[in-house]
């Protein structure tokens, strides 16, 4: 059955599906408001927030009449078995709590939601990530664990891994060789920080850590990583090519072939129109099915670019958590061991001494490099980098490497899961394979 009639079918049966969400901020709230809606055959019921007036903002904005504030999983099933939705400041009542089916991870943390998503496993829970900062990280030890609890871990339709890899796996039902797979970006600057996008910030009510995570490359590279992860794509250099088109249909003839080729790539498109979305290349070298393609308007070949205009992941998501649910179906999780990480570079001259202030800071941005090069050279990940303290100095876009700092993994549950994951996926070096010590020109508008 497909997802719509099931979903359909719950909806007649009174039995939607239940989502708690942990996290309210700007997208939180977004989420809160579509599912308000009701979307057929699933309700938000629970918001999981450390400040619970954001929460009830969120419930508020979504149009929900009515909520409790409760401390404790066994409050949370007595108020939701009668249709009150709950919210709390402790994620952990969410994930015990028999009244949820699925949880959705929204706060864009690392050690935090790695300690929930954990806890949602072992109380048996489907879990949504709405947060690339983790899933680049440590996704794929915690999809091995999720396969232990027989649980099903997926990433987001709507944040742009999700829109390629739905585009994707539809063009792979057709019968067609895919090469590469990314999405389109407005604009790339290394230097961004809180400063020059508070103002933005502002004007849109969002985070300014996160907003500077989108402008200086490192939520592109986490999102990218996370394709990556899921393809098996690696990248063509450190950062990717990123290069800029007018069209992203251009994109065809703007990436390396012989890559494409023989590992397949993830990438981006700068500053291409429809500015949104994502796109997948497919390779096509039959005179005859070229003939065919041409005639469609797809260009002659042998690359050929499709392309969803759009990302939406407040509207998107309903679709994952319907096939979480109904068809145990991710929309986007690893298939295996790392293949790229996100590594940390200095935005600046950094001295000896100084504190690592992690992603969308002032330190540091995110570029994706292939798992082997990042573990080759002993990168430090972004991820894991907030609160590490320089034993040297490291120059303006260098790579900070595990060296660099005063611990060799930071503690706390995201660094032992790191550990466990380079252990359980160990890297393989290939030389013909890595990527190269460049990065793309950095453009802005």
């Amino acid at each position: 059955m497909n997802v719509d009639a099931a979903l359909q079918k719950l909806e007649v049966a009174g039995r939607p599906i239940r989502v708690g969400m942990v996290g309210a901020g700007a997208t939180g709230r977004a989420i809160a408001l579509h599912l308000g809606t009701p979307v057929p055959g699933m309700r938000l019921v629970a918001i999981a927030n450390r400040t619970p007036e954001h929460a009830e903002r969120a419930l508020r904005e979504g149009g929900f009449a009515k909520w409790v504030r409760v401390g404790s999983s066994q409050e949370a099933e007595k108020n939701i078995a009668r249709g009150v939705p709950i919210v709390t400041d402790d994620p952990l009542v969410l994930t015990a709590c028999d009244s949820i089916d699925i949880l959705v991870e929204v706060t864009g943390t690392v050690e935090t939601a790695a300690g929930v998503v954990l806890d949602a496993f072992r109380h048996g829970k489907h879990v949504v990530l709405v947060n690339a900062e983790l899933d680049s990280l440590i996704g794929p030890i915690l999809k091995a664990k999720a396969d232990e609890a027989g649980v099903i871990l997926t990433h987001t339709d709507g944040d742009e891994p999700g829109v390629a890899m739905t585009l994707l796996r539809y063009l792979r039902t057709l019968g067609l060789r895919i090469v590469a797979a990314g999405n389109i970006k407005g604009m790339v600057d290394y230097y961004r920080n809180p400063e020059t996008q508070r103002a933005f910030a502002e004007k849109h009510d969002q985070d300014v850590r996160k907003v500077t995570s989108f402008a200086d490359s490192t939520k592109l590279s986490m999102e990218a990583t996370v394709l990556a992860n899921a393809t098996g794509f690696r990248v063509g250099r450190r950062g990717m090519y990123g290069p800029a088109c007018g069209y992203v249909r251009e994109i065809a003839n703007l990436l390396p072939a012989e890559q494409m080729l023989e590992t397949g790539l993830v990438d981006f498109a700068l500053g291409a129109a429809p500015h949104t979305g994502a796109f997948v290349i497919v390779h096509e070298d039959s005179q005859l099915k070229k003939a065919q393609l041409s005639y469609y308007k797809l260009g002659d070949g042998p690359f050929y670019v499709f392309y969803t205009p759009f990302h939406l992941p407040h509207l998107q998501i309903a679709s994952t958590i319907g096939r979480a649910v109904v068809h145990r179906d991710a929309t986007v999780a690893p298939i295996g061991g790392p293949v790229c990480e996100v590594v940390s570079v200095a935005k600046r001259d950094l001295k000896a001494g100084e504190r690592l202030d992690g992603i969308g800071g002032f330190c540091s941005y995110g570029l994706i490099d292939n798992a082997s090069s990042a573990r080759g050279m002993g990168a430090l990940p972004i991820g894991l980098s907030e609160g590490c303290v320089l034993r040297r100095d490291v120059l303006k876009d260098d790579v900070i490497c595990f060296d660099d700092v005063d611990a060799a993994v930071p503690e706390g549950i995201a660094g032992t899961l790191w550990r466990e994951q380079n252990a359980l996926f160990p890297a393989i070096r290939d030389a013909s394979r890595e990527s190269s010590l460049q990065h793309l020109t950095v453009a802005g508008v």
